[in-house]
């Protein structure tokens, strides 16, 4: 019965999704090779809520459709300062990439590339810098930011209970 309640309360707000990537996977099994598709979906609602999604399957539309409801099961919180940017450099690491997020001023707009540039516009980020070292794979290095995003909630809830002078700042 809570199932049907967060189903309703998820569908009622709009999400943007952005598909970012589609691709064949094939299978040695028995009988030969059976061939699938993998899309990358990313859902956010350009108001600090953003996710990752994943969906296999044997038709593209329905490997769509799956990813966008995993994404919307694992959307995350993003805190923003007044200046639409995340409060402080923070570093996070998934697999063999490597990102770093920095703070920016007002007006420079989301210096990123690849996956991580369409997570950061889909949580409502508009200035900020990004760089990703290692590996160049689209769905870890748009996991990796997701993850960097997850530690700057946390440092955040720490600051929070610290510093009162740090409240008017979030």
């Amino acid at each position: 019965n809570s199932k049907n309640k967060k189903n309703i309360k998820l569908s009622k707000i709009k999400y943007e999704e952005k598909v970012i990537q589609i691709k064949r996977v094939t299978k040695v099994v028995k009988g030969g090779k059976k061939l699938t598709f993998r899309a990358v979906v990313i859902i956010g609602d350009n108001k600090k809520k953003v996710g990752v999604g994943i969906g296999r399957a044997d038709d593209i539309n329905i490997a769509i459709t799956k990813a966008i409801l995993n994404g919307k099961k694992n959307l995350i919180n993003v805190p923003l300062t007044f200046k639409d940017s995340v409060p402080h450099v923070i570093q996070a690491s998934y697999g063999a990439c490597s990102i770093m997020l920095r703070p920016a001023a007002k007006g420079t707009g989301v210096i990123a590339g690849g996956s991580v540039r369409t997570v950061l516009e889909l949580a409502g980020i508009q200035n900020i810098l990004a760089k990703q070292f290692g590996s160049s794979n689209i769905l870890n290095n748009a996991k990796a930011t997701i993850l960097a995003l997850i530690y700057l909630n946390e440092k955040i809830e720490l600051g929070k209970s610290q510093s009162i002078r740090r409240k008017n700042f979030y």
